[in-house]
């Protein structure tokens, strides 16, 4: 097999795109076992006995009891409520590990340094490589001895080896992702390849994840971007954003939305005509001459075709007519089944309203 590296520049550069088959790649991740690697991502580990509460104070999400095992994203927002960094973290024994972007590791690590102040904590670079698992026979027992495990993990991560490697669940059924130290990345490549788990490259993760609707910080988001717009509320283990916390920056936004119930945009997948070149990330998305949003990641989808996910306006019609790409010569169709349910009026709302004698 050739492996061909991702775009450079390019939010995945230094990793490999594909060996060859690209659709090839996302069939057997449908259908097989395949193992990406994702060690391009950024981990942090952070210790201390303060480190939960201390996170707990910085972010949107309920980490403050967070337990040994569980897993969960998480956000960083700025004063006005936009969204800056973005992360999954995993609690293991005596440290909470933080896995991000490539691009966002060096500018995570140095915001969190500044706001430590007196709390004992510590935030180091984690030499632990990210790879990631899809595919229905990922519970095959073959796969499940590579793992050293007898049973796929479940809510929890799993300790596996006694070099500090971890699996834990991925973001739907048929995912894992497993952590390892980078000197043991080829070690465990070979041993779950004689399991039968085939190698495939981003290309593959990136088209199931824009199937399924998952945004990606700097590639779905826009300085403007608000958690309500990209779906990312909820519990631990479930969304980025927990409703019944306070005290972070940019919580009056996230409450404000909350209540109102109208974020100005929604996230849609798109799908695009694929007899011209494709659009890229960032190109504006017109209706009848007008700008209505902003397309986010593009990739080439196996069974779908050319697919995109976007920023839209909310409220836009499914049969829109939509036109992207640097002159707005790519024509778009919204899937209809991507689009949010009808907004629900909140609390703020249904008292204006009660208010103003409109109920």
């Amino acid at each position: 097999m050739s492996a061909v590296p991702a775009p450079d520049p390019g939010p995945d550069a230094g990793a490999i795109w594909h060996y060859g088959d690209p659709f090839g790649e996302q069939r057997s991740a449908q259908t097989e076992a395949v193992l990406i690697d994702r060690s391009h991502r950024a981990v942090l580990a952070v210790g201390g006995p303060e480190r939960k509460t201390w996170l707990h104070t910085l972010c949107t999400q309920h980490v403050a009891e967070l337990p040994t095992g569980a897993s969960t994203e998480n956000l960083i927002l700025d004063a006005h409520g936009h969204i800056t960094d973005h992360w999954v973290q995993t609690e293991l024994d005596d440290t909470t590990y933080l896995d991000t972007e490539p691009w966002r590791g060096d500018h995570l690590t140095e915001h969190l340094r500044k706001m430590v102040f007196w709390a004992d904590v510590t935030i180091q670079p984690a030499d632990l490589a990210v790879l990631s698992l899809l595919g229905p026979r990922l519970d095959d027992p073959a796969v499940r001895d590579a793992l050293g495990v007898t049973a796929l993990p479940g809510a929890d991560a799993v300790v596996i080896g006694e070099s500090g490697a971890f699996v834990r669940r991925g973001p739907d059924q048929h995912a894992l992702e497993l952590l390892v130290p980078r000197a043991e990345k080829g070690d465990w490549q070979r041993r779950l390849a004689h399991a039968g788990v085939k190698p495939a490259g981003i290309w593959a993760y990136e088209a199931e994840r824009v199937a399924a609707r998952r945004p990606r910080l700097g590639l779905d988001t826009d300085e403007r971007s608000i958690p309500h717009e990209l779906d990312w509320i909820g519990e631990p283990g479930v969304g980025a954003v927990h409703l019944d916390k306070g005290c972070y920056s940019g919580q009056e936004t996230v409450a404000r939305v909350h209540n109102l119930g109208k974020p100005p945009r929604m996230l849609v997948l798109l799908h695009l005509d694929g007899s011209v070149d494709r659009p890229s990330t960032g190109d504006p998305i017109t209706s009848g001459g007008r700008p209505v949003g902003r397309l986010g990641t593009v990739v080439d989808h196996f069974e779908l075709g050319p697919i995109a996910l976007a920023l839209l306006k909310r409220g836009l019609p499914a049969d829109t007519p939509l036109s992207t790409g640097p002159g707005g010569e790519v024509s778009a169709v919204i899937d209809a089944e991507s689009i949010p349910a009808p907004d629900v009026r909140g609390a703020g709302r249904v008292a204006i309203d009660r208010l103003r004698g409109r109920v």
